[in-house]
């Protein structure tokens, strides 16, 4: 995520009843001396109404083969579905097998087992529904900077037992250095990440996941619910893009080798499928559609350093640009092959009487602006390189031209397609996005009409627009946004957490939860905010 004024700085279980719990259980040091070589817990992603993914990791000197168990309870006397796998040391000593044969819209347990015939620990997971569906809950997460901070959201969400699957939009890691982003005064004791350089080779992008997959909140959300996930510029470098990203310097390698590395850790821990883009149906009520805005096709993004290059009427340069190369037609941030699949989906998704269209992507696609109040949120004596950042962005504001180019506002008219294709479908939009740090509810338009809602999630633990403005309320920000961003219906830009999105037929539920601090281990949630969209509007209901 880059922002103008960002340049200044750089357990609960499932109520399953008593068999669950036994056989759920996160492994003490008995059932660790159980389950020696399973490192990382179990996971389960990409669901269909037939099969599923399930992922392990076992630690071994050779390739070891495993049996993946699958039973429709928690006790295994009856096995379902499974089969063999193998984890490789060529990939990371990681597992992945998909098991087809099961039935539309059940919850199943599954296991692996060693050859010696040690276990993994029980997973559980669901296949997603045929036919009439009644509701379905997702969870949404995204920007998860384990130095930051305890994965409070992970935990709280563990907890419940209403959500049905895992929406993760990006940012499952951070690719820094110790004592970057965070600096070490900002990180949490006992928030300890490998390697402490940073992630540039494919040993070091396998050594951050395995940090990372050691959280015990990260691995019961993984055991506990399915999940599709895609990701976004950090399990890379900062701001990436087709052609290399911010955080990728010359003296850093070839950035091909870099990305080629990244892709493929990525690939070896995550419970994902090939496909970079894809799409999942579940039942008569939404198709959830996860394109890919980094990588594939996304042209850079634009600098306002390199617009102001030469220039020396900064105002009169921004508003050129904005009149100009800022609405160029021909730049693409999901490429002509993948916006084809996506306005396609939409049509046959809306066709089909599919009540809802879900568009899950990592990036904010809602327009900000930059608040003229916000000349003053910095306080005073500035630093002049800090000064002139202040000025540029309230230049760039007067011009038209958004607070974050990053975002789908650095791509207008691939956004305007986008929401065009939405249009002509009679598509009911809802767009999932993450990477911003901060909560935000939009009403999408295109052409002066409606064309989606936004549920814009926030950060599991990295900072958001308090860490920059840290004198200003939250209540003054919001406001100040709101004003100067017509599409902006509600906004928290103070608290961390994760968002849950319930779809029933006619209604959309939006719930974003914030917990109450992660400097600390504490599940407790300080309080919730929800609003609500009913079918055929496409814009959030009034209040």
């Amino acid at each position: 995520m880059h922002q103008l004024w960002a340049e200044m700085d750089r357990r609960l279980l499932m109520k399953l009843g008593t068999a669950g719990l036994a056989a759920m259980a996160l492994p003490g040091a008995a059932q660790a001396m159980a389950a020696q070589g399973f490192t990382h817990g179990v996971a389960s992603g990409e669901p269909g109404p037939r099969s599923v993914l399930l992922w392990t990791r076992y630690a071994a000197a050779a390739d070891t083969a495993l049996t993946a168990e699958v039973s429709d309870t928690a006790d295994f006397v009856r096995i379902v579905g499974g089969g063999s796998v193998t984890a490789a040391g060529d990939a990371d000593h990681t597992a992945k097998l998909r098991v087809d044969g099961l039935e539309p819209g059940r919850w199943y347990f599954y296991r692996f087992v060693a050859p010696d015939g040690t276990m993994s620990v029980t997973g559980r997971t669901r296949t997603l529904p045929e036919g009439a569906a009644g509701a379905f809950t997702l969870a949404l997460f995204s920007c998860a900077n384990l130095p930051f901070g305890w994965f409070n959201a992970y935990g709280h969400a563990a907890a419940r037992s209403d959500i049905d699957l895992v929406v993760h939009v990006g940012d499952y890691l951070y690719e820094y250095k110790v004592g970057t982003y965070p600096s070490a005064k900002e990180a949490v004791p006992g928030r300890l990440i490998q390697p402490s350089n940073e992630l540039i080779a494919l040993a070091d992008y396998r050594l951050r996941y395995a940090a990372y997959r050691s959280d015990a909140d990260l691995q019961r959300l993984h055991q506990l619910f399915p999940i599709v996930a895609q990701w976004d510029d950090h399990e890379f470098a900062n701001d990436t893009w087709k052609g290399g990203a911010e955080n990728h310097q010359p003296d850093e390698g070839d950035w091909s080798a870099r990305e080629a590395a990244a892709m493929r850790a990525y690939d070896e821990w995550m419970p994902v499928g090939g496909a970079r883009w894809r799409s999942y149906q579940v039942g008569d009520l939404a198709t959830i559609f996860l394109p890919e805005t980094r990588i594939t096709a996304r042209d850079k993004q634009f600098e306002i350093g390199d617009i102001l290059a030469d220039k020396g009427d900064a105002a009169a340069a921004l508003k050129q640009f904005a009149e100009t190369g800022y609405r160029d037609p021909a730049r693409q941030l999901l490429g002509s092959e993948q916006e084809k699949w996506l306005f396609d989906g939409f049509a046959a998704s809306a066709k089909s009487g599919t009540r809802w269209q879900v568009c899950a992507q990592q990036i904010v696609m809602g327009s900000l602006f930059t608040p003229p109040e916000s000349k003053n949120w910095f306080g005073a004596n500035l630093p002049d390189y800090v000064q002139r950042r202040v000025e540029i962005g309230q230049l760039a504001a007067k011009a038209g031209l958004p607070l974050n180019m990053d975002s789908w506002d650095g791509y207008p008219a691939a956004r305007d397609r986008l929401l065009a294709a939405a249009q002509r479908a009679g598509a009911n939009l809802v767009t999932l996005s993450g990477d911003s740090h901060n909560a935000w509810a939009f009403d999408l338009t295109h052409g002066g009409r409606p064309a989606g809602i936004e549920v814009g999630g926030h950060s599991v633990t990295s900072p958001g627009f308090e860490s920059y403005t840290p004198a200003i309320p939250d209540d003054i920000r919001v406001a100040a946004l709101r004003a100067a961003s017509p599409q902006l219906r509600w906004a928290n830009t103070r608290d961390r957490g994760y968002a849950t999105v319930a779809l029933t037929p006619e209604r959309v539920t939006a719930d974003w939860h914030f917990v109450s601090s992660v400097r600390s281990h504490d599940l407790a949630l300080a309080s919730s905010h929800r609003m609500t969209a009913t079918r055929g509007r496409n814009a959030y209901d009034k209040g």
